[in-house]
């Protein structure tokens, strides 16, 4: 049962009614920080594999 062009306009306009064009777009702010935010978080790597793994050999040595 898919919905057709007819159901997805009227889909559109009942949450455009029921949340207005400025709560929308706060939210879709919202997403679209949040998703900067955790690129750049995957982006930055405080510490380099081969050092993690040289701080853990000198651990185990110890």
């Amino acid at each position: 049962m898919n919905p057709g062009p007819w159901g997805i306009l009227i889909i559109v306009v009942a949450v455009l009614l029921l949340f207005g064009r400025g709560k929308i777009a706060g939210m879709m702010g919202e997403v679209a920080s949040g998703i900067k935010s955790f690129q750049r978080g995957m982006s930055e790597d405080p510490k380099p594999v081969e050092k993690v793994e040289a701080d853990e050999k000198e651990k185990s040595d110890a």
